[in-house]
C-alpha cells in the first residue's frame, strides 16, 4: 500500500485528531497548575466576595495543594504518554522504523511549544483569571483521580519518612506572615514599597511576637509620686511633669498603692481650695491623693503586645505597670508605647526638643542612645543586629562582651564596630557604632 494511501485511512485522521486534543488537555493541565498555584490567595478571594464562583473553586481546591498537584501531574503525564504513543504508532505505519525519531521530535516540539511554554506563559500573565476558569475542570479532575491520588501519596510520605523528610500540610498557613514579610521586603528593594509602610505593616505583624518586657519603659526611668509627701511637693511635681499619668507609692517604690491622673488631681485641689465660703491656700492641706489615685493595673512582662493592646482598648485604659513572675515591679507600659512599634516614634507639644536616640557624630558614625532598643534601631538603619538576648543595644553590647565596659572601650562583633561614649555608673548611655 502506498503512503498517499494511507494519509486517506479514516484511522489516520482519528489519530490525529486524538493527538490534537490530548494537547489541548496537556496544554490545560500545564496552564492550570501554573495558574492556580501562581494566583495569589488574597486577589482570588477578593473575586470570591465579587461573586466570582470560579474563583471561589479556585480557593477550594487549593486548599489542599498536594492533592491538587498530584491530580494535574497525573492527568498531564497520562495524557502526554498517550499522545506520544499514538503519534510514534502513527508516525512508525507511514515511515516505518525511522517513525519513531520522527515522533519524537515532532511531539518533542508540540508538546513543549503548545503543552507547556504558551500556556504556562499566559499563566503566569493572567494567573488570578485563569484559575478562576480553570478550576471548575480541574475540580472534576481532583474528585476523578483522588482514589489514586491518596494511593500515591501514602506511598511518597513513606518513602520521604524513610530518608527523615517530614511533610507539613499546614506549613503553608503557618508561612503567611513570612511571604508577606518577604513581598514586603522584595517590593521595598524595588522601589514599590516605601520603607515608613514596610516597617508599620511589619510593626503590626509582630505584635504577637513581642513581649511587653521588650518595649516597657524600665523602673528606674519611672516618675514617682511618694504619697507621704506634702499636698504642694505633689502638686509642684505634677505641674512640672510631663507625664499625665503618674503611680504613687507608699514607704518602698516597689509598693504601688494607685496611678493618678494630672486632670483627677487639679479637680480634686481646685474645688478644694476654691469649694468653701473662705478662699484659702491653707485648706490644700487637707488633700489626700489617696482620695482620687486610681487602683493601679498590673500586667506580667510575658504578655504578649497584641494581648495588651486588646487588653488597653477592652479595659479603656492606657496605662499599665509591669510586674515579674515574683510580682516585683519591672516598668511600666502605655498604649501608646505599642502603637510607636507601628507607626514609629509619636512626639507631641511637651517633648519637641526631646534628642533623637540616634544622631551622627562628627566623625561620620552612629551615636546611639543605649536604652535604644534593637528593633527600633535595625528599623532605622536597616541594619539586622540580633536582639534575642537583649533588648537594648546597650543590652547587646555588654551581653556579647561578657563585662560591663568602660568609657572609650571598643568592640567588634556581627559585623558592627562599637565604642563605649559615655556611662553612667554601670549603665551605657552612649555608643558609636558603624557597620564594618
Amino acid at each position: 500500500m502506498e503512503p498517499s494511501s494511507l494519509t486517506l485511512d479514516a484511522a489516520f485522521w482519528i489519530t490525529a485528531a486524538a493527538i490534537l486534543t490530548l494537547l489541548v488537555l496537556s496544554g490545560l493541565f500545564s496552564g492550570s497548575e501554573t495558574a492556580l498555584t501562581a494566583a495569589s490567595r488574597g486577589k482570588l478571594r477578593a473575586r470570591a466576595d465579587k461573586g466570582d464562583t470560579g474563583a471561589q473553586q479556585a480557593l477550594d481546591i487549593t486548599e489542599d495543594n498536594e492533592r491538587l498537584i498530584g491530580s494535574v501531574l497525573l492527568g498531564n503525564n497520562l495524557v502526554n504518554i498517550l499522545a506520544t504513543s499514538l503519534a510514534t504508532a502513527m508516525f512508525t505505519r507511514l515511515f516505518g522504523e525511522s517513525g519513531v525519531a520522527l515522533a519524537t521530535l515532532v511531539m518533542t516540539l508540540l508538546v513543549l511549544v503548545f503543552a507547556e511554554v504558551l500556556p504556562k506563559t499566559y499563566a503566569i500573565t493572567n494567573a488570578e483569571a485563569a484559575a478562576a476558569r480553570a478550576a471548575p475542570v480541574i475540580r472534576v479532575v481532583v474528585r476523578v483521580f483522588s482514589p489514586v491520588v491518596s494511593a500515591v501519596r501514602l506511598l511518597v510520605r513513606g518513602v520521604l519518612r524513610v530518608f527523615g523528610v517530614k511533610t507539613d500540610p499546614d506549613s503553608q498557613i503557618l508561612a503567611v506572615r513570612e511571604e508577606i514579610a518577604g513581598a514586603l521586603y522584595l517590593g521595598h528593594s524595588e522601589g514599590v514599597v516605601e520603607k515608613e509602610d514596610r516597617d508599620r505593616i511589619l510593626g503590626a505583624l509582630d505584635l504577637g511576637e513581642r513581649a511587653v518586657e521588650e518595649i516597657m519603659l524600665h523602673r528606674s526611668q519611672i516618675e514617682m509620686i511618694d504619697a507621704e509627701n506634702s499636698p504642694r511637693a505633689i502638686l509642684d511635681q505634677c505641674l512640672q511633669s510631663s507625664h499625665t499619668r503618674l503611680p504613687v507609692y507608699r514607704d518602698d517604690p516597689d509598693n504601688i498603692i494607685g496611678v493618678v491622673h494630672s486632670k483627677d488631681l487639679l479637680r480634686a485641689m481646685y474645688k478644694l481650695v476654691m469649694g468653701g465660703e473662705n478662699v484659702s491656700a491653707e485648706a490644700l492641706e487637707q488633700f489626700d491623693i489617696c482620695d482620687v489615685a486610681m487602683k493601679p493595673y498590673f500586667v506580667p512582662e510575658t504578655t504578649t503586645l497584641d494581648d495588651q493592646m486588646r487588653q488597653f482598648l477592652r479595659m479603656r485604659s492606657h496605662f499599665a505597670l509591669v510586674v515579674d513572675e515574683y510580682g516585683t515591679l519591672q516598668g511600666l507600659i502605655t498604649l501608646e508605647d505599642i502603637l510607636e512599634e507601628i507607626v514609629g516614634e509619636i512626639t507631641d507639644e511637651f517633648d519637641p526638643d526631646a534628642e533623637h536616640p540616634i544622631r551622627r557624630s562628627d566623625d561620620n558614625r552612629f551615636l546611639v542612645d543605649g536604652a535604644m532598643t534593637i528593633r527600633d534601631l535595625n528599623r532605622a538603619t536597616d541594619w539586622n543586629l540580633p536582639d534575642d538576648e537583649a533588648n537594648t543595644i546597650a543590652g547587646l553590647v555588654i551581653h556579647e562582651a561578657q563585662m560591663i565596659p568602660e568609657v572609650n572601650q571598643v568592640f567588634s562583633f556581627h559585623g558592627f564596630h562599637f565604642e563605649v561614649a559615655a556611662k553612667s555608673d554601670n549603665r551605657i548611655t552612649k555608643l558609636k557604632i558603624r557597620k564594618l
